[in-house]
């Protein structure tokens, strides 16, 4: 019996991406797995592994283990005959990389295998010579370029000299069902608030991301200081980024400001809708462009007044006044005056502002959206050649 045509056969797709941890590609990663499978397809995801990997088995994607973040060339090519062999082996119709390493290796093997090759930006690349643009504009190659957001798509097209109308805008979206305050429990905030020891009344100010300069912390912790009473817990959430002491200069300033009976840094928290429902403001003050920037759509969606920079994609997913209160990055006392706006809020106003912001991501920045616009690029660019 002869195979079925391309076209009438389930997708099947292999995602390549370094691990499978805690950030924006991996958890978009696991959430197209998931649609793929949904819409009776198969799914693989190529990496070394991580928090996610089991989560992401749980939803019907197959692991494919190795050292995906390898930028070694002999071991790229070695990751490229491996996958170039998976796509031969189950009719893989499309190889889609998330991170540069990993690109490498799924474009060599969809020239090797002939299947289609896509990439996507969840990030900004900066190049400050020829060799690393070259390097860089591996994710250029494919047959469709993904971008998280139009300020990534723009970066993207004046970098490479790509036009725009190349680059498909996917905006990340968020687990709206996750991301609901009425689907969290008291019981999971009362856990949150005992494991970052938040006692008594007084409002919670919450910083979450990787504990790493350009996220700002450090502009946080100064504007802070200048608040006019010390009526707050401020709370850092977050991985630490040991390898540059920035944690010990964190605590060093947290210290001088005078500021340790009112921080705490909790590290890595697994459980952020109940994080952002423990918190009265949220804020998102970093000092570099965000390609995409989750925590300002998941405060929105927890209906959570927001403070961030007015800053690459934020300034796309907040509406200034209306679904939060953007400042200019590195301005102290912008943010400071921002904060204090946040938190004398009336009541009336957080409900007006909160039914704004819910609006607004569920009106864009969905998981439901997001996946339904990533397999709608499959479909378009078609199956195995």
């Amino acid at each position: 019996m002869s195979a079925p045509p391309a076209s009438s056969r389930p997708l099947r797709v292999v995602q390549v991406i370094p691990a499978l941890d805690a950030g924006g590609a991996e958890r978009t990663a696991v959430d197209v797995a998931a649609a793929v499978v949904a819409a009776g397809g198969q799914s693989w995801i190529a990496t070394q592994g991580g928090r996610l990997a089991a989560e992401a088995q749980s939803k019907g994607a197959t692991l494919v283990i190795g050292d995906f973040a390898t930028k070694n060339p002999w071991r790229i090519l070695t990751n490229a005959t491996r996958l170039a062999r998976l796509v031969q082996a189950e009719g893989i119709d499309i190889l889609h990389a998330r991170s540069r390493a990993p690109a490498w290796s799924a474009w060599r093997a969809a020239r090797m295998a002939n299947c289609r090759y896509v990439a996507t930006y969840h990030g900004i690349y900066n190049a400050r010579n020829p060799l690393k643009r070259w390097y860089n504009a591996i994710m250029t190659r494919g047959d469709a370029i993904i971008a998280n957001s139009a300020f990534t798509a723009a970066h993207v097209s004046r970098e490479h000299h790509v036009p725009l109308e190349r680059i498909d805008v996917i905006p990340r979206g968020i687990d709206i069902d996750a991301f609901t305050p009425a689907h969290v429990t008291a019981q999971r905030i009362d856990a949150i608030r005992r494991q970052w020891n938040l006692e008594g009344t007084s409002p919670v100010i919450l910083l979450p991301g990787r504990l790493t300069r350009w996220k700002g912390q450090l502009d946080f912790i100064a504007a802070l200081a200048r608040l006019p009473d010390r009526n707050f817990i401020a709370v850092l959430a977050g991985d630490a980024q040991e390898r540059d002491g920035y944690l010990a200069e964190l605590r060093a300033a947290i210290a001088a400001a005078g500021l340790e009976a009112n921080t705490r840094i909790p590290g890595h928290c697994s459980d952020m809708p109940a994080a952002f429902m423990a918190a009265d403001v949220i804020v998102a003050p970093s000092i570099e462009p965000e390609a995409f920037g989750r925590v300002a759509v998941e405060a929105q969606a927890m209906g959570k007044p927001l403070v961030a920079s007015r800053l690459g994609a934020q300034t796309e997913t907040v509406r200034d006044g209306t679904t939060g209160f953007l400042f200019n990055p590195g301005s102290v006392d912008e943010l400071s005056a921002a904060l204090a706006k946040a938190r004398a809020l009336t009541a009336d106003i957080r409900t007006s502002m909160a039914a704004a912001q819910r609006s607004n991501v569920l009106g864009q920045y969905t998981v439901v959206a997001m996946c339904a616009a990533t397999l709608a690029v499959y479909e378009r660019i078609g199956r195995k050649g």
